[in-house]
């Protein structure tokens, strides 16, 4: 197989190198407060045999890859819930079983990959919390060094994960926007691989795995999956992997996929209703991983979403809570809000959606990263 990068605007390709990450021409149409522009797809020249490797759709050699188990996460059947919501096909795709508890880490891994590959000792990245952990964890199994730039407001487990892998934290006063800009300009400045998502396309090509994953293990594709949406990297990439699938010959159709946003950040649900992106207002929820003012993978998605007729729904952070609960005690997956999310969406549109058909609940972190938010949820006076 051959890779190369392809713009996702103006369609021009180029060769996949560590000091390019945005299109050169579309990003200097780049405006304020609004997605980037030129986000850069991986594409490929070549076929793969009916039982493939995910490495072999992968733009690094796995040799390169760390000694650490990423990916492979189990799709189970939650019997309990299945019965409560009288949908027979319900599966949840539990990515809180990855290394750092959470569904970055597929990202990660070929980041790290990626700089093993090109002699890079010192990756960088902005985060709320869940990427910064799974950076620095995947980051320590690769031997790489990983600075954080971190909102002080972040979860304080998911700092201290970063901190125990070994990560520099530099936490700053300020949102999430205000890390992702200052880590860029490191980056600039000081060097090493930026990881922030959108920008690195490898962000969105290592997340597409989870949608391969999804298609392995079911021997087909869902009718419908659910996703957790902030930045709109992981709905990218999930595009991107049935894309893949399709281009290849191995699925005859992109599943409806419904975008699920909070409605204290939900800058795409709005641009999807809209049609375009308008100035951002200031992100409000508990969800901490899916809160952004401006989704830098913006324009990316809401193209991904109209071609494939996907969906976007907004959910409260009451409705979060209530998911989030019912996770926990209906089928034992305690998963942080963000991920609860995508059952909180469900709920929200079930009665859209035949009882019969195949529904695939993406679950993207692990609850113990923000116990505080789930403690919200809960009549804590009674047992204290």
């Amino acid at each position: 197989m051959r890779f190369f990068y392809i713009c996702s605007e103006c369609g021009r390709d180029f060769d996949i190198r560590p000091d390019l990450m945005v299109c050169p021409y579309c990003s200097k149409k780049q405006e304020k407060n609004k997605p980037l522009r030129g986000i850069l797809d991986v594409e490929f020249d070549g076929k793969l045999r009916k039982e493939f490797d995910i490495y072999d759709l992968l733009p690094v050699e796995k040799k390169y890859f760390p000694s650490i188990p990423v990916g492979n996460t189990p799709l189970w059947k939650p019997v309990i819930l299945r019965k409560k919501l009288a949908f027979p096909n319900l599966y949840l795709k539990d990515d809180t079983l990855n290394p750092t508890g959470s569904l970055k880490d597929r990202a990660s891994y070929l980041i790290a990959a990626f700089a093993l590959k090109h002699g890079i000792k010192n990756v960088v990245v902005a985060s709320t919390g869940n990427a910064a952990s799974s950076m620095a964890g995947v980051g320590a199994a690769a031997g790489i060094k990983v600075t954080i730039f971190m909102p002080k407001t972040a979860p304080r487990a998911k700092m201290v994960q970063s901190l125990q892998y070994g990560a520099e934290v530099i936490q700053i006063d300020g949102d999430y926007n205000r890390a992702y800009d200052l880590s860029l300009e490191y980056t600039k400045n000081k060097g090493g691989l930026n990881r922030n998502t959108a920008y690195n396309p490898l962000t969105i090509e290592g997340k597409k795995t989870v949608a391969i994953e999804v298609y392995q293990q079911l021997k087909n594709v869902p009718d419908c999956l659910f996703v957790p949406v902030g930045d709109g990297v992981i709905l990218g990439g999930v595009y991107k992997g049935f894309r893949d699938l399709l281009t290849l010959g191995f699925i005859d159709k992109i599943p409806i996929i419904y975008a699920i946003q909070a409605e204290g950040s939900s800058t795409i649900y709005k641009a999807f209703e809209k049609g375009e992106f308008v100035a951002p207002q200031k992100s409000k929820t508990i969800a901490d991983s899916i809160s952004v003012d401006v989704p830098r993978n913006g324009y990316y998605v809401l193209k991904q979403l109209k071609k494939y007729n996907g969906r976007c729904v907004t959910v409260s952070d009451e409705d979060i809570l209530k998911a989030q609960k019912e996770l926990a005690s209906s089928a034992g997956l305690f998963s942080e809000p963000a991920a609860s999310a995508s059952l909180a969406g469900f709920l929200k549109v079930k009665n859209e959606i035949k009882k019969d058909s195949t529904v695939v609940l993406l679950i993207t972190g692990n609850g113990l990263k923000d116990i505080d938010s789930a403690m919200r949820g809960l009549r804590l006076k009674d047992y204290l």
